[in-house]
């Protein structure tokens, strides 16, 4: 039995006249569009830039445009306006979530390091990846990214209780490689 294909429904035909239009309301707006690396061809094509997340958000950043629409997923909006705050940030699909993101919320981030405070010892450092919500990042000490996380946790103090999150897969690699015993994830 042959598994079926699955085309992703997109709910458009991405023609001539759709792109046409998309980047007529870009220009209209003083927009710029990006795209993040795993949008459909159709929309990275027609996109003023395309790549990963963090770089999309300082592309944005230095951008000279009044608006932003990220085609991605929440966290990387929410980046963007932390790193524009005086952008309006558009993000064409309101249920573009991220599950890495939404695993993980500022309440139970709040409750994790309650678990490791206690009178007398410094509080925990809490390293979160760039994939979270403002509301977590708010609640972090550093965020980081894949290519840096390993710098990130060795520059800590050894002595230093450290709390990872939410990438339990990257994470276990930081902790590996850094050798650290006091590292949560």
């Amino acid at each position: 039995m042959t598994a079926p294909t699955l085309e992703p429904y997109t709910g458009v035909e991405p023609d001539a006249a759709w792109q046409d239009e998309v980047r007529r309301l870009v220009d209209q707006r003083d927009a710029v569009l990006l795209a993040h690396n795993y949008q459909l061809p159709a929309i990275q094509d027609i996109a003023d830039h395309t790549g990963d997340s963090l770089a999309l958000s300082r592309i944005a950043a230095a951008s000279d445009k009044s608006t932003i629409v990220f085609c991605g997923v929440h966290f990387m909006a929410e980046t963007a306006k932390i790193l524009s705050p005086d952008k309006t940030v558009l993000i064409p699909d309101e249920r573009a979530g991220c599950s890495l993101a939404d695993s993980i919320t500022a309440a139970d981030l709040r409750a994790w390091k309650a678990e490791f405070t206690s009178p007398g010892t410094p509080p925990p450092v809490v390293v979160s990846y760039v994939n979270t919500t403002a509301e977590v990042k708010a609640e972090t000490d550093i965020c980081c990214t894949s290519s840096n996380a390993v710098d990130v946790v060795a520059s800590i103090p050894a002595d230093r209780e450290v709390l990872f999150c939410p990438d339990q897969f990257l994470g276990a690699h930081v902790k590996r490689v850094t050798g650290r015993r006091n590292m949560h994830i």
